[in-house]
């Protein structure tokens, strides 16, 4: 394969930007223009779209200077600031942008054409018409599909023309009859005013962005995206400003003829040197070039998007001499299909409106990464965050003011493709300014937060939970995310000895390995791997100190461990984690939670501990699932007596009361010695059974079999130990 064509900034950025900024409009509508609106108005909408445009080209310079950009021009700069669904929202739309634009050149060239012909020889015939814009197609697609440097290089004599032109419109009407400039406006054939002049203007300006689409074949595109963008606008802008004054002040055509909307061309003809000699080729030569920038930089997008996982893969394949031929080819095939589409002024029109929201999105990039402060934003080429938020503004209201309608479907496009995105869940592989606004709301969230004391009113489940194989383990992180849906945290914790070098080599990627298998799942939780030289201190030191501010971790999960050794050494841990305020819950699930609805809660309290309190509270939590959302609580308990029986169900109802949460309470006497078999008798049925966890860590044997038994009798099973301040711990169960 050979190597491709690299280009600098003048054959790559600037000379397709200028040539797209000096296009049709400039010959078809500066004279309406002029002739509606006087000479100062024209002078305010030029000034006014060039500031516009001006704003977006710095704001696309300062995030070219800040990244090494690749190919896709706008779409990459969007994707890499924004995220890729952001990108994806903007690229797909601009790509058809791009493409249809090529479908428009051609018809404008083939009209232009086809109507001096006509002046002679009769009507237009529209067959030739449609053959003819079919034929530009096909030459332009083969042309940028073989070399891009041919392309770009085909444009030097083209832009010779184009000079050419204006130098003899100039020295036209300098050796011409002049006059005093034409100031008032007349809205002869522009009733609807000055904004609507001015909507029907603005594409004029548009061009600049041209040489932004080849960025992935720039030598340098940090140093040439900034200067060949700003020097096409700045040139522009001053081109812009000497044509309406030339014609404001020629005395050879009256403002009615500056106004005639069918002139269009004849208003440079009859004023420049050598007239339609010069004039024709100029006009012709720029709708082709502007057609050659449409068909250089739709296929990069699409080869862009590919590459990135929006399109399909084969569309990112590249030729021998380095072009995307095969997105080249599709897109011309999208452009010829165009060809046969009805009503394209009015497509163009949206067209219009859609690719005006690149603007928006390259002015919120720039005023984003401005605000969130990233310290990798450093640009060289600086702008203050409100200039961009004023480029993006301006550029809604252009929108608007083209076409409201329009502007209401090319969002509703843009959101509807944003949505779809956001749901194929998709991985992109670099970082964004989306990470670094969620990063300023967070340390705002958290450092009002901490400046907060919470209260048994705002108490939340934040809870960690402690995993070695995540797959082993979804029915716990399932539970676990459970009880803190939609206001706890949770987070999954493995640990990782020093010892381990494999795993210790990889662990960052075992943080986003633990994150897809959540996807899978369509579970939410926060991931992280924690180096520790001991499991068991690892897993103390971790818990006793997880969480931030008011994040603080409250509440800790296992699950029962399937060994001996593994079941005494977790005892020991919970043991030792009672000592730091941390509240436990050990589950324990005979069979995964797969039914649709679980009708039964037992909770067994025996009135010491404050376990109840929990137990209650976490019970209430696991009701508002769907799952669940039918489950009945019922808070049992054994008394020796038929008095006492009926005294503890007396309080048990009243703490019912106070906490607010349906429950009833069921208390039974007591069989004989064996309290567990009665346990595990009365809540054989139950779908989910909570019980206390005794502190006592003397008796280890004896807790290790009591817990295995139960463990081994019931469904389900969490085993709750409450060791929360009083200050922290929700009071709604007194007893």
């Amino acid at each position: 394969m050979s190597k491709p064509a690299k280009f600098g900034t003048f054959l790559g950025v600037y000379t397709p930007s200028i040539l797209t900024i000096l296009g049709l409009i400039m010959y078809l509508r500066f004279g309406w223009v002029v002739g509606n609106v006087g000479l100062w108005n024209t002078v305010l909408i030029v000034v006014m779209a060039s500031s516009i445009t001006f704003i977006t080209g710095l704001s696309a310079s300062a995030i070219a200077t800040n990244i090494k950009v690749g190919v896709g021009g706008q779409y990459y700069m969007v994707s890499r600031s924004l995220g890729l669904e952001p990108g994806g929202a903007i690229g797909i739309p601009l790509y058809l942008c791009r493409t249809l634009s090529v479908t428009f050149y051609c018809y404008g060239l083939a009209e232009a054409i086809l109507a001096l012909y006509a002046s002679s020889f009769g009507d237009v015939d529209p067959m030739a018409l449609r053959l003819l814009t079919i034929g530009f197609i096909i030459l332009v697609t083969a042309l940028s599909g073989k070399s891009a440097k041919l392309v770009l290089k085909s444009q030097i004599p083209i832009m010779i023309i184009v000079g050419a032109s204006i130098l003899a419109l100039l020295i036209g009407v300098l050796t011409k009859d002049l006059k005093a400039p034409v100031t008032d406006a007349t809205y002869i054939t522009a009733p609807e005013g000055f904004w609507y002049v001015f909507a029907v203007f603005f594409p004029a300006v548009t061009g600049f962005t041209a040489g932004i689409s080849l960025s992935g074949d720039l030598k340098d595109p940090q140093k040439s995206i900034p200067r060949g963008t700003l020097g096409a606008a700045l040139s522009g802008l001053v081109i812009y400003l000497i044509i309406p004054v030339l014609l404001s002040v020629t005395a050879v055509l009256s403002v009615e003829q500056l106004t005639d909307l069918d002139g269009g061309i004849t208003v440079w003809t009859r004023l420049a040197v050598l007239g339609p000699w010069i004039i024709y080729p100029a006009v012709w030569g720029a709708v082709l070039s502007s057609a050659f920038g449409s068909i250089l930089g739709g296929p990069r997008i699409l080869q862009a998007l590919s590459m990135d996982g929006l399109a399909p893969k084969f569309l990112s394949k590249l030729s021998k001499s380095g072009q995307p031929t095969v997105a080249t080819w599709i897109s011309g095939f999208l452009a010829l299909s165009a060809v046969f589409i009805g009503g394209l002024n009015t497509l163009a029109q949206f067209v219009s409106v859609l690719f005006l929201t690149l603007y928006v999105a390259v002015n919120v990039s720039a005023a984003v990464e401005q605000l969130i402060k990233e310290p990798s934003y450093r640009p060289k080429v600086h702008v203050p965050w409100y200039v961009s938020l004023f480029g993006a503004a301006g550029a809604m209201i252009v929108m608007w003011l083209i076409s409201p309608l329009a502007f209401i479907l090319a969002l509703g496009l843009e959101a509807l493709i944003f949505i779809y995105l956001i749901s194929r869940k998709m991985e992109q592989q670099w970082g964004d300014a989306s990470t670094g606004i969620w990063m300023h709301i967070s340390r705002y969230a958290l450092l009002k937060l901490n400046a907060k004391k919470i209260t048994p009113r705002n108490w939340r489940p934040i809870i960690i939970l402690f995993v070695n194989n995540l797959k082993d383990y979804m029915n716990l992180v399932k539970f676990a995310e459970m009880l803190g849906q939609n206001s706890g945290v949770l987070t999954i914790s493995k640990l990782i000895t020093t010892a381990n070098k494999e795993e210790l080599a990889r662990r960052n990627e075992i943080t986003f390995d633990m994150q897809k298998e959540l996807a899978k799942e369509g579970l939410q939780a926060l991931t992280e791997v924690h180096v520790v030289e001991d499991l068991k201190q690892g897993m103390y030191n971790v818990a006793a100190s997880h969480g931030i501010a008011g994040l603080k971790t409250n509440m800790v999960i296992f699950g029962w461990s399937r060994t001996g050794k593994g079941k005494k050494k977790e005892l020991g841990v919970i043991h030792d984690l009672a000592r730091s305020g941390k509240n436990i819950l050990m589950l324990h699930f005979k069979n995964p939670l797969t039914k649709k609805n679980n009708n039964r809660i037992d909770i067994w309290w025996r009135g010491l501990d404050s376990n109840g309190d929990m137990m209650l509270l976490l019970s209430y939590l696991i009701t508002l699932n769907n799952k669940w959302k039918k489950a009945k609580i019922n808070i049992m308990s054994i008394a020796d007596t038929d008095e006492d029986v009926y005294s503890m169900e007396k309080r048990i109802r009243l703490s019912i009361k106070d906490a607010r949460i349906n429950a009833t309470p069921r208390v039974i006497l007591r069989a004989g010695e064996d309290t567990v078999g009665q346990l595990i008798e009365e809540s054989k049925n139950a779908d989910l059974v909570f019980c206390g966890l005794s502190r006592d860590i003397n008796i280890i044997d004896q807790r290790v079999a009591h817990i295995d038994r139960v463990t081994g009798s019931l469904k389900a099973v969490a085993f709750v130990q409450n060791n929360g301040m009083k200050s922290k711990t929700p009071v709604i169960f007194k007893a």
